[in-house]
């Protein structure tokens, strides 16, 4: 099931191929692709942008739940302002990745920690017993958010994507 959240700002739904413009400024951005896990080259149109989207929506059947890949919408103005996924982390058969990406004008208004909150505990709802964020070691502004989302630090791997990563563990007594 694909959820639509609603939170006090915002709406998580399912990305839209008419979503592409909006979504290009999110991950046509380098300040966001660079950092994304594992790396991603930014898209430089729509039309590579939609081709994403509607891949992402024909993957979804096939991934384990609560796995997926949403929306992050303002509510004030329909706007698309980010993206949410949930997803298993290599080598794919235990751990959950919440992983937040916002466009960079959408950066330090709380949007993140906002959307991402909401994600967390619908993803708790459906049975999940701990999720994991991870950053490179150098991303300050995704250890900022882990922390607000109340994410705990654990360390530092390489298991994850083959490069050396920081990692949060949230469990549901951590939502708060």
């Amino acid at each position: 099931m694909t959820p639509e959240l609603r939170t006090e700002r915002l709406i998580i739904r399912a990305w839209e191929p008419a979503d592409a413009p909006a979504a290009l400024r999110i991950y046509g951005a380098d300040e966001v692709t660079g950092r994304l896990t594992p790396e991603m080259d930014a898209l430089r149109d729509e039309t590579a942008m939609r081709t994403v989207l509607q891949a992402w929506s024909e993957a979804q059947p096939s991934l384990v739940p609560p796995a997926g890949r949403w929306a992050v919408v303002r509510a004030e103005d329909g706007e698309p302002i980010g993206g949410l996924a949930l997803r298993q982390l290599p080598p794919y058969d235990e751990d959950f990745e919440l992983s937040w990406h916002l466009r960079p004008d959408a950066w330090g208004s709380g949007y993140a920690t906002e959307a991402a909150r909401a994600l967390a505990g619908w993803a708790f709802e459906q049975g999940l017993e701990e999720l994991f964020a991870v950053a490179r070691p150098d991303n300050e502004r995704a250890a900022a958010t882990a922390r607000r989302l109340g994410m705990e630090w654990v360390g530092e791997t390489d298991k994850y994507y083959g490069t050396r990563l920081t990692v949060f563990r949230m469990r549901p007594s951590d939502l708060g």
